[in-house]
């Protein structure tokens, strides 16, 4: 068994066909960690979709209720880049209810995994780059309502800029938002987040883990949080379709060690979400988000989870 659970729903999937982003791989993953014996069947939970009340933490009232009707415009479908469907509506729901959920089994545990999540482009009015309702954003804002906790720290290592967390957290100072990504790829308006790490195109493990290192380890000393929601992405893999790092499976592994050692050694819990993944063999981009839980799995064993938090 796990130190953690895993927090799964069969409606993560965003039905969305022929489509650059494998929304399967939740399902794919979920097969993976067990066929792999990593995980059991009881390592796993299964979350409730996100209330309305939760949604409007973060987003407009318009913006939920276009979604929930399907009243996009035609504007709203070009900037989301996927199609409209109830299945679409659901995912979204659910991932916002299940980041919730391994944020607040983060308090308790050290580390939350959610198979899933991420969709760090949805901005608090409209949706962008695949993402409708960002489930990061409702998370942190859920259990600040609830006083579990007051700061948050967002550590975001998808390969593209996490413009809507920038956006909703701009003026905020109990949120720290920290995001590393390819500099020359979407979006192309960049939000000033607490911290921005542009990378020049081809960046390889090793600067890449030096630069992330030196950022984020004085940063959460200096911040406190308590809880950090790491945005774990597989596209800066050197064969992603829609990135132009160079990161190997070894290099994205060191990355996931080091977001997760240097908060618990700080004894800040960490709530994980999948983000990005377009590799052009699918299966790297689950072998990678495999990867991330038997990090998570070698680092909280290892260092052991001495926190005060609460779930």
């Amino acid at each position: 068994m796990l130190p953690f659970k895993l927090v799964y729903h069969p409606g993560y999937d965003l039905n969305l066909g022929d489509h650059v982003f494998p929304s399967q791989k939740f399902r794919l993953l979920r097969e993976r960690l067990l066929g792999d014996g990593l995980a059991a069947p009881e390592d796993l939970v299964e979350p409730e979709p996100a209330c309305e009340a939760d949604l409007l933490l973060v987003h407009d009232r318009d913006w939920v209720e276009r979604l929930r009707t399907g009243t996009l415009t035609f504007h709203d479908i070009l900037k989301l880049e996927i199609p409209y469907s109830r299945q679409m509506v659901k995912a979204f729901w659910l991932a916002a209810g299940g980041t919730t959920l391994a944020a607040r089994l983060a308090l308790r545990d050290g580390v939350g995994f959610n198979i899933g999540g991420g969709f760090h482009h949805a901005f608090a009015d409209h949706g962008e780059g695949f993402c409708a309702i960002h489930d990061c954003a409702v998370a942190i804002r859920r259990l600040q309502k609830d006083g579990l906790i007051e700061r948050a720290m967002v550590v975001d290592c998808d390969v593209h800029h996490g413009n809507g967390t920038a956006a909703i957290f701009a003026r905020d100072k109990t949120v720290f938002t920290l995001s590393i990504h390819q500099f020359n790829n979407y979006p192309g308006e960049k939000p000033a987040s607490d911290i921005d790490i542009h990378l020049a195109d081809e960046t390889g493990d090793e600067e890449y883990l030096e630069r992330l290192r030196d950022a984020y380890v004085p940063a959460l000393a200096e911040f406190q949080p308590q809880l950090v929601v790491y945005l774990a992405g597989a596209d800066p893999y050197c064969q992603d379709q829609l990135g132009g790092l160079s990161l190997s499976l070894q290099g994205l592994q060191a990355r996931d060690r080091l977001v997760l050692a240097t908060a618990l050694l700080h004894k800040v819990p960490v709530a994980i979400a999948l983000s990005g993944g377009y590799a052009v063999d699918l299966e790297d981009t689950i072998t990678i988000h495999a990867n991330t839980a038997r990090a998570a799995n070698e680092v909280l064993r290892c260092l052991g989870w001495g926190g005060a938090g609460r779930a």
